[in-house]
């Protein structure tokens, strides 16, 4: 049985929260930690697990504010784990939130639709 694995967001670092049971995956806030490697080894670690048994349907959901350069090839890797999990018939469904006036964070989401071969969904997140 996988255990779900769960970080609180700092001001540096995003929230994370993987979820074996339900296959639901979630990251979010800002993510500039003082080394990307290490902080996201765990994920990647958990993710390689996972993938031994996955859900059927694997949900990801990113919700980031910001993310510095070396975040970005650590969120890369984990996009490209969680592409991983189709050779094994898991389904997955990524989708990318941004705000409506944050155009960086939409072309991010652009981009690494190019770099990713699963689809990608890019939600705008509405000011209220």
């Amino acid at each position: 049985m996988m255990k779900n694995f769960y970080l609180e967001k700092t001001s540096k670092t995003p929230k994370i929260s993987l979820d074996g049971i339900t296959g639901k995956f979630i990251i979010s806030g800002r993510s500039i930690p003082e080394n990307s490697l290490e902080f996201y080894k765990p994920v990647y670690d958990w993710l390689d697990e996972y993938k031994s048994e996955p859900q059927d349907t694997t949900f990801v959901e990113v919700s980031l504010e910001y993310f510095n350069t070396s975040s970005s090839k650590c969120i890369v890797e984990i996009l490209r784990r969680v592409e991983s999990l189709t050779e094994v018939g898991s389904r997955v469904i990524v989708k990318w939130y941004y705000d409506e006036e944050d155009e960086d964070m939409k072309e991010a989401g652009l981009d690494f639709q190019e770099i990713i071969k699963i689809p990608i969904e890019l939600e705008m997140i509405e000011e209220e």
